[in-house]
């Protein structure tokens, strides 16, 4: 946890017609298991933000939750995708096959929910990028390739014509409230938030966790180099915008729901900056890649967990850069960071 937060009582947000239905997740970097949030339509139908993964488990707990809350999912008026992570979208094109529901994606995030960025095929494409720029050992990355190769699918790919775009400021009308989308790029390109206004909530997925860095992660679906997505640079710039907001009641992706976000983004904003003091101080010494950097940060290197750190040490070497206080120094395919 970066910052005090207080728990709140849900059974108000059920009187507003609004249910969380945790799903479990197998896998431990997540934070514990995935919210999906049934919202009651105007109609008598139900929005679904988010579908849980899906495995067996995820798909059990899912109808279980469901049952238990009346939220009859074979009455689903759309299904709306917070972020392309297979943690949130897993079970959406079984349940659009089941109700005949849209699904509703941003943009950016389309070609992650149209499966074409299985990690490991990503891997494949850009190992040039892993291994030159980044400076990632090629054995490594022979490593993780393998690794994630073994992985089980847990997500269907969503089917094209399902697929509706998700753009910012659309509003949707539930029965007891409408809701506006925000567009929080940061741990995805094309990640979303739905506010209510008029609730003072926000439905945070995980741009907004309590006990979790979201940690914004090493995309390359935007391009790599010098065109490639600055993950934590436009996810700090989306935290502010939701810092300034007026909210009673955050309900994240994943863990119970909360106030107390600013409290909770300006510690979040301190954990950055200590990280990056950290990382600022090394390279005083001596310029380094990304890869050599993760030894500032973690106190090993995780073959299972290497995308998260090198997703930490780039994003906010990103920051540092953006800022003015660090420069990229190339030595052929290899990037470097420097001190200015």
């Amino acid at each position: 946890m970066y910052g005090d937060t207080t728990p709140v009582d849900e059974g108000f947000l059920r009187a507003l017609g609004i249910h969380r239905i945790p799903v479990p997740v197998p896998f431990l970097e997540a934070g514990g298991p995935v919210n999906v949030y049934a919202l009651l339509d105007e109609d008598g139908r139900w929005t679904l933000f988010d579908t849980g993964v899906g495995t067996a488990d995820g798909l059990a707990a899912l109808r279980c939750g469901a049952a238990e809350a009346s939220v009859d999912l074979r009455k689903l008026s759309r299904i709306i995708v917070s972020h392309g992570h297979v943690d949130h979208y897993g079970n959406a094109q079984l349940l659009a096959e089941e109700s005949g529901a849209p699904v509703f994606v941003h943009p950016a995030d389309l070609s992650k929910v149209l499966g074409e960025e299985r990690f490991a095929a990503l891997l494949s494409r850009h190992r040039g990028y892993f291994l030159s720029a980044l400076g990632v050992p090629e054995a490594v990355v022979d490593e993780m390739t393998a690794l994630a190769s073994r992985s089980k699918p847990v997500s269907r790919p969503v089917e094209r014509a399902r697929l509706s775009l998700l753009e910012p400021g659309r509003r949707f009308r539930f029965r007891h409230f409408d809701a506006e989308v925000l567009h929080c790029p940061g741990h995805t390109p094309g990640l979303v938030c739905l506010h209510v206004p008029a609730k003072r909530l926000l439905l945070a997925d995980d741009h907004l966790l309590a006990k979790v860095s979201p940690n914004p992660l090493l995309d390359l679906s935007q391009g790599e180099g010098d065109t490639k997505f600055p993950a934590l640079v436009r996810y700090v710039e989306s935290a502010k915008a939701v810092h300034a907001l007026e909210l009673d009641a955050v309900l994240p992706g994943h863990g119970p729901s909360f106030a107390g976000h600013r409290a909770l983004l300006d510690g979040l904003f301190a954990f950055y900056e200590r990280r990056q003091a950290k990382l600022l101080d090394h390279a005083r010494q001596a310029a380094s890649t990304v890869y050599d950097a993760v030894d500032v940060l973690f106190p090993r290197r995780d073959v299972p967990r290497l995308v998260l750190m090198l997703s930490e040490v780039l994003g906010n070497l990103e920051v540092l850069e953006h800022a003015g206080r660090m420069r990229r120094e190339r030595d052929g395919d290899v990037v470097r960071y420097a001190a200015t």
